[in-house]
C-alpha cells in the first residue's frame, strides 16, 4: 500500500538554526532578588543555575519564583532552595522537530544546548525561537501573500481560531494576588486575564508582573489590579495566524488574548506554545504529502 509521508517546515532543520546563543546563568548560592533583577533586565524566562563546581545543577524559572512569592520566602533565599532540576539538554545538530517533541512531551518550555565541554551550555531553545523561525520561513515561502503576486487562493490559511485555546478562567480586579497565583498554578497558565465584567478585559497579570511585585515587597493579599498590566494585548479570532505571530514577536509577548469577531469580549488565548504545535507555520503549503512507492 502507498506510504504517505507528512513533511513540515521543520523537516531537516536543526537546533542550531533556531537556538539563542546567550545563556544566562547564576551560582546556586545567588539570591532570589538578584535572580529577579537579572531576568527582568535581560527579558529571559529562566536562568541556568550552577553548582559550586560550575556544573549546571538546575533551572530557576518564572514559575519557581512565583512559587517562592506565594510561599513568602525572603528575597535573600538562595536559588539552590527553589531550583528545579536537572536541566534538560539537547545538541546543536539535533533535529528541531525532535527538540519540539521533547519539550511538548515533558511539558517544559526550553532546552539548553550542550557544548563540546561537559559543563558548557552554548545556547538555549524555546517555543519563541521555534515560532520565530517558522514565521521567517513563512514570510519567504513561495506561497506567501507578501511574496507571491498570485498566491494560491485555494490554499487553506490558518486563522487564530484554528490554533487558540479557549479562555479557561479569569480573575476580578479585587481578587488577591494569592488567588491569581493559585489560578496560574492550577491551570498552568503563563498569565491570567483580569476582567471587570464577564469577558471584558481590564488588564493582565503575568508571571513577570508577579516577579516584580515580589521584588518590590507587594503583599500577596494586595488586589490583582495593583500589579496588572494594561491594556491587554489582543487580536480577533478571525485574524490570520501570521498576523498574530507577528504581533507577539514585535511586542515581545508570550501570548495574546483573543476577542470574538463581533464583540470585545475575550473568548480565548493564543500562546507561542499553541503556535508551535502547528509545525506547518501559518498555512498548509508546507505540509505536502508525498505518495511513495509502497511494497
Amino acid at each position: 500500500m502507498p506510504i504517505v509521508e507528512q513533511r513540515s517546515v521543520l523537516t531537516g532543520l536543526q537546533v542550531k538554526d533556531a537556538m539563542r546563543r546567550n545563556v544566562h546563568r547564576m551560582a546556586a548560592d545567588g539570591a532570589i532578588a538578584a535572580c529577579i533583577r537579572r531576568m527582568v533586565k535581560y527579558k529571559c524566562n529562566a536562568l541556568l543555575v550552577d553548582d559550586p563546581a560550575g556544573r549546571p545543577a538546575g533551572v530557576v524559572s518564572r514559575t519557581d519564583l512565583m512559587g517562592a512569592y506565594y510561599a513568602g520566602l525572603p528575597l535573600e533565599t538562595a536559588l539552590a532552595d527553589i531550583l528545579a532540576g536537572p536541566p534538560r539538554f539537547c545538541y546543536p545538530d539535533d533535529g528541531l522537530e525532535d527538540a519540539l517533541n521533547l519539550m511538548q512531551q515533558d511539558g517544559i518550555h526550553r532546552l539548553y544546548v550542550h557544548g563540546a565541554r561537559p559543563a558548557e551550555a552554548v545556547g538555549v531553545i524555546g517555543f519563541a525561537d521555534i515560532v520565530g523561525l517558522l514565521y521567517r520561513y513563512c514570510r519567504f515561502c513561495a506561497q506567501s501573500r507578501r511574496k507571491a503576486k498570485k498566491p494560491d487562493a485555494a490554499l487553506p490559511r490558518l486563522a487564530v481560531r484554528d490554533v487558540m485555546s479557549p479562555l479557561a478562567a479569569a480573575c476580578n480586579p479585587n481578587d488577591p494576588i494569592e488567588m491569581v497565583i493559585e489560578m496560574l498554578s492550577s491551570h498552568r497558565f503563563g498569565a491570567v486575564l483580569v476582567a471587570s465584567a464577564p469577558g471584558a478585559p481590564a488588564g493582565v497579570v503575568s508571571k513577570t508582573d508577579l516577579m516584580v511585585a515580589y521584588l518590590h515587597g507587594v503583599p500577596t493579599s494586595a488586589a490583582a489590579e495593583s500589579v496588572m498590566t494594561a491594556p491587554v494585548a489582543a487580536c480577533s479570532a478571525e485574524a490570520l495566524l501570521a498576523e498574530a505571530i507577528q504581533q507577539m514577536l514585535l511586542k515581545d509577548v508570550q501570548r495574546l488574548f483573543i476577542t470574538a469577531a463581533d464583540a470585545p469580549a475575550v473568548v480565548g488565548v493564543l500562546s507561542l506554545s499553541d503556535a508551535a504545535r502547528f509545525r506547518s507555520g501559518t498555512c498548509k503549503a508546507c505540509v505536502a504529502s508525498r505518495i511513495l512507492a509502497g511494497v
